[in-house]
């Protein structure tokens, strides 16, 4: 099954569009190593990530139903939207949440003008995992929780901040598990 599999990182907001940092890389280097495809390509409107530019990046990544999309803090929010209307294998979502968080860089990325149609969400895809923070500096704990709640994630919740260090081993194992 691995051979099939590809694996699309979509990063947050403010990093240029770069999917090379932090544990983007780690997890690239391992699931390399199983034989899974990555793909992690540098996105345009990185600083503010706005749909309208980040959902049309995606389709042009030829996303499948053997596709994986892993994101991290908007790039998550990316992914969900994303799921609402095509088919995916799974996704990844960390640091994730479900308001603009009274911010006005989330305000304006436009993911957040419609509700979440949250059963699309989930029934687009055969496995949804997540991971959040409880001592995060920009999600409150109580968004991740609703998500969770609203999709029936695998879910992970760790004392990690924004998931921003260099190795993540334990979202390598989750995903061990669905590939």
């Amino acid at each position: 099954m691995k051979e099939n599999i590809k694996v699309i990182f979509v990063p947050g907001n403010g990093g240029d569009g770069n999917t090379s940092y932090g544990w983007f890389s780690y997890l690239k280097s391992e699931l390399e190593k199983l034989g899974v495809q990555v793909i992690s390509p540098i996105y345009p409107d990185g600083n503010l990530a706005r749909a309208e530019q980040w959902l049309p990046f995606l389709e042009s990544l030829d996303v499948d139903q053997n596709t994986i999309l892993i994101g991290h803090s908007s790039g998550a929010i990316a992914s969900m939207r994303y799921a609402e209307n095509h088919k995916i294998l799974g996704s990844v979502l960390v640091s994730t949440y479900y308001t603009d968080l009274n911010l006005e860089l989330e305000r304006i990325s436009n993911y957040f003008n419609e509700p979440f149609n949250w059963r699309a969400i989930k029934n687009n895809q055969k496995w949804i995992i997540q991971f959040n923070s409880t001592n995060d500096h920009f999600i409150p704990i109580s968004e991740a929780r609703f998500v969770q709640d609203k999709l029936g994630t695998d879910y992970h919740e760790l004392l990690e901040g924004h998931f921003q260090q260099e190795l993540f081993p334990e979202l390598l194992e989750a995903i061990k598990k669905y590939i």
